[in-house]
Formats: structure tokens, C-alpha cells, sequence
């Protein structure tokens, strides 16, 4: 739940007011006594007795939003027409469509962009089947694939309800790199048939972003994707996640003045984007990382450990600490979140070691309070936007695949992201960096075309598979 007023749940309410009186100076007044934000006030039709307007206004949540209205509704006069919450609005009929790039004006060019033109471009591709990245959208489509299991902090909400995330995530995608990405919302949670569907379905795309797929299933589906295309196949909650807490990371140390190889890293978190953020932090160069879960530190002794937390208990916390979180905290430099909510306190942060870096990336709710933690420690993110610091996976995708895709890749390595985090880290420059900018807004002009630009030489013409760490 939102704590202050949020554009997420703005509205506009259409009302009709005297035109005479006091009615419309109370308006602002009474959304204001409410809690919420006036944001625009639009007199949309005027007349000698009655004034049309549309107040827009922010809210914390539903509940709050309708006690906004109450109040309008109890100005003397006021009459309250329609309520329209604007996030759906702009949800109506989708966020995304398909544009033709060529013009269809005249049987001409009709004959060229189709039949029988178009035969003769098909039967070169026949011959030559690398031709399709060079003569169709191939070479700048990336398909957006998820079986609804793990949306955003949802859950298992099914494909028809993860299909808005994934048409934002298309969105996403054209508008930080000029990608054509389309949503697949698989209406199957068996890693057998998502992966079927995916490899017969991978020809008319350049790249697979695999988005929302719970774990442990995700690993086995971009695993056996990887070995079966020649595209690069990337799965976003991982390895996207990754990128950005590396860059952040990196650039947190150099606030305070630490170097990777020596702090002690806590994390909570071992599903996919623990698992990932994990690998690329030691792949940088961490040594001294101790994971929890829900059931406490991952260890060498536990005897319900998967192949996934027996990786992690195989390559962290030498020293085989086996107590819970609070106590993996204690001296910690360094606290990664990407887990659940509510589960450290101001306390805990401050018994961290001096000069602690704390990212609490549990959306909506972090793990620890924002406003505690930054009593604690010298720097704090989180994965929010109402904060500084807010570490979004929008500031590597669209780069990486931009990369991906001119590189004519087939896969992705790990000296990628590392290369894609290092890029990303440095667009925030020496005389910006501080404990409130550590990593650059998802808008910053630079952020695509850097990650970008490093993939692409990481790639070096064309890459096959993915190396782990």
C-alpha cells in the first residue's frame, strides 16, 4: 500500500458545480482535507448556472480514492457525474499495436510488400535462412514470454492477467530501444510444453525475454532454451535484476569507500533473482556472501537443499553460519533484498557495520522501512519510484537486447552483463555520484545506448550459450 498519494492510483472526477458561490474554491480544499493531491482542475463546460469540471487528483489506494469523492460530494452544490480511475483508462484496449512501415497506397507497392513480390524474398531466405534477421522484423523482435506464475509481487495470477505486464514490458522495449516486442502469455505451467512452444515459435524473433516464470521452473526453461535456439535467451527477473544491483553495488562502494572483494553481503532471497544477483555479485569479485530464505542462512548442512541451494551453500558463507536473518545482518556491509516484506526493522539495520549499504528491492514493500534504514545506513535503494536509488530492471533490458540484437547474437554470456552493469554504473558520473544517486533514472538519455554499446563489443560479432560463474 502506497503510504503517500500516487499517480498509480490517480482519478479524475467529472462534477458539476454553481456557477455562482463558494463550490469551486472548495473543491481543491476538499481533496486536500482528504489526503489526497489535486493534480489538474479542468473547467470542461460553462454556463450562467452550472460549471462542468474535471478534477484529477492522486490517491494512496482504492479505499482512499472513494473517500476522496466523498468529500467532493459533500461540497453544498456539487454534483458528482463520473469517477474514471486513469491507470485503467489507459489499459482500455491495450497498450500496444501493430504499425505497417512500408506504405500499401497503390497495387504497386502492394505487389511488392505481398504477393508475388514478396515470393521472391522468401525463396532467398529458403536459400539462406541467416537472410531473415536481415530481411524481416526478425532482426529487431524479441518475443516477451511468461506463464503468469510469478507476476510482479502478484503472484500465480494466470496468463490473461499477466498479459498488461507483459504489453507494458513491449512498450518498454520500443520506446528505451527501438525494440518490436510482443507479448506470449502461455496458458501452461509445464516446463516441457513452455519450452515446445518457445523453440517452434523462435524463428519470427531475435531474441526471448523470459519474464514472471516462478522458480525453480524458470531455470530449467531458460536452460534447455539456451541449448536448443540460436537466439539469445534472457530471462529478465534474473539476469536483468542482476545487472542493475551490480551497477548500483558498485557504485554504492565507491560512496562509502569499499571495495567488493572485502565486505561481508547479506542477502535474502535465493529464488530467481537472488540465484542471479548472487552469480554476477561474485562473478565481480565478492567473497564474503551469506544467503537466506525463509528458513534461514543457506548452508553446507542443511538437508533440504535443491540443486539451486546447493549451488549457492557450495560457493558462500565459508564460515557455515547457520542462524536467521537478523543475525546474518549483524556487521554486514552490505544488505541485498529480493525476497518479502516487512522482514528487517531500523534495528536490525543498525547493527550493521558502519557506512552500510542497504538495498531493500521487495516491491511494493521492502524489507526494512526506507525512511528507517536511511537512519542507519550511508546508502539505501529500493525498487521503488517514490524514493532515490530506485533500482529498475527498465535501465538494463532494453539496452542489453539493443545490444543483443545488432551483435546478430545467439546467446548471452556472463562477461555480458558484467559489461552491461559496468556500462550502466558509469553513466553516473564522479562529480553526480552520491547516496542519493547511485544509479541513473530509467529516463537518463545515455542509460540504453551505454549498455547498449557494451554488450555489442562483449558480443563481438556473434555468442553461443551461457557461461555460469
Amino acid at each position: 500500500m502506497a503510504t503517500v498519494p500516487s499517480v498509480s492510483y490517480s482519478i479524475t472526477v467529472r462534477l458539476e458545480v454553481p456557477a455562482g458561490g463558494k463550490a469551486v474554491s472548495q473543491l481543491t480544499h476538499a481533496v486536500e482535507s482528504a489526503g489526497g493531491v489535486v493534480t489538474a482542475l479542468d473547467v470542461t463546460n460553462a454556463g450562467h448556472e452550472k460549471l462542468r469540471i474535471d478534477v484529477t487528483c492522486a490517491a494512496r489506494d482504492t479505499d482512499h480514492a472513494q473517500a476522496i469523492v466523498d468529500q467532493l460530494e459533500a461540497v453544498e452544490g456539487v454534483v458528482i457525474h463520473k469517477v474514471s480511475d486513469r491507470t485503467f483508462l489507459m489499459h482500455l484496449g491495450g497498450k500496444i499495436e501493430m504499425k505497417s512501415k512500408v506504405p500499401l497506397r497503390n497495387r504497386d507497392e502492394l505487389s511488392m510488400a505481398y504477393t508475388p513480390g514478396v515470393a521472391r524474398v522468401s525463396m532467398a531466405i529458403a536459400r539462406n535462412k541467416e537472410d531473415a534477421r536481415r530481411l524481416t522484423i526478425k532482426r529487431n523482435t524479441v518475443a516477451v514470454v511468461t506463464d503468469g506464475s510469478a507476476v510482479l509481487g502478484l503472484g500465480n495470477i494466470g496468463p490473461e492477467a499477466a498479459l498488461p505486464v507483459m504489453e507494458g514490458k513491449a512498450a518498454l522495449f520500443k520506446r528505451f530501444a527501438g525494440i518490436d516486442a510482443w507479448p506470449i502469455c502461455l496458458d501452461t505451467q509445464d516446463v516441457d510444453e513452455i519450452v515446445r512452444t518457445v523453440q517452434v515459435i523462435a524463428p519470427g524473433f531475435g531474441g526471448i525475454n523470459l519474464e514472471d516464470i516462478g522458480a525453480p521452473r524458470c531455470f530449467e526453461v531458460e536452460r534447455r532454451l539456451r541449448e536448443l535456439l540460436d537466439i539469445p535467451v534472457f530471462h529478465d527477473d534474473q539476469h536483468g535484476t542482476a545487472i542493475c544491483v551490480l551497477a548500483a553495488l558498485t557504485n554504492a562502494l565507491r560512496v562509502v569507500n569499499k571495495n567488493i572483494e572485502n565486505v561481508k553481503i547479506t542477502m535474502a532471497g535465493a529464488g530467481a533473482a537472488g540465484n542471479a544477483v548472487l552469480r554476477l555479485l561474485l562473478a565481480a569479485g565478492a567473497r564474503n556472501v551469506v544467503v537466506c530464505d525463509y528458513l534461514g542462512a543457506v548452508h553446507k548442512g542443511r538437508d533440504d537443499l535443491d540443486e539451486s541451494l546447493q549451488w549457492i551453500a557450495d560457493h558462500t558463507n565459508a564460515e557455515g553460519y547457520s542462524g536467521d536473518l537478523r543475525g546474518a545482518v549483524k556487521g554486514a556491509d552490505v544488505f541485498v533484498g529480493v525476497s518479502a516484506p516487512g522482514i528487517l526493522t531500523g534495528d536490525d539495520i543498525a547493527a550493521m557495520a558502519t557506512d552500510a549499504v542497504v538495498f531493500a528491492l521487495a516491491n511494493p514493500e521492502p524489507e526494512v522501512s526506507p525512511d528507517e534504514a536511511a537512519q542507519h545506513a550511508a546508502v539505501v535503494a529500493t525498487g521503488r519510484s517514490d524514493f532515490p536509488n530506485q533500482i529498475n530492471n527498465v535501465l538494463a533490458f532494453p539496452g542489453v537486447f539493443r545490444g543483443l540484437l545488432d551483435a546478430q547474437a545467439n546467446g548471452v554470456t556472463q562477461e555480458m552483463l558484467l559489461a552491461a552493469a559496468g556500462a550502466l554504473a558509469a553513466v553516473v558520473t564522479p562529480e553526480e555520484l552520491g547516496p542519493n544517486y547511485i544509479i541513473p533514472s530509467v529516463f537518463h538519455p545515455d542509460v540504453a545506448t551505454a549498455v547498449a554499446a557494451a554488450v555489442r563489443e562483449s558480443a563481438g560479432g556473434r555468442a553461443r550459450g551461457f557461461t555460469e560463474a
